[in-house]
């Protein structure tokens, strides 16, 4: 499993590169979206794509059971989903005032007007 998500997760870098190379901004933002959804695969793949129980230690206990999940990978993508979200909410309201005031989607556009 872990062979194939690292394709994808290559693909997915790819793809984001791409398109953050292209002259709209809009897709610019869409290469964001695919570069923070290839970053969170990522550190699943890193981490191990294992099913076990929930990491619970029993009462009296000093270590969990053997084959738990491990929670850190599953908190860090948490928070990393949270981040994405907040950039790009913050770069569609950017694009959406920069499209009001110049009138372009393209870059070479926006920078060669003068306002």
């Amino acid at each position: 499993m872990e062979p194939l998500m690292a394709y994808v997760v290559g693909g997915l870098y790819a793809a984001a590169i791409y398109m953050m190379l292209r002259r709209s901004i809009v897709k610019l933002v869409i290469g964001l979206i695919l570069l923070s959804n290839a970053a969170n695969l990522l550190i699943f793949t890193a981490a191990g794509l294992v099913r076990g129980t929930p990491p619970l230690i029993a009462e009296g206990a000093q270590v969990p059971p053997p084959g738990v999940a491990d929670p850190l990978p599953q908190a860090l993508v948490l928070t990393a989903i949270v981040i994405a979200f907040g950039v790009l909410a913050f770069a569609v309201v950017l694009i959406h005032r920069a499209y009001e005031i110049v009138k372009a989607d393209d870059l070479d556009q926006m920078k060669s007007t003068d306002t």
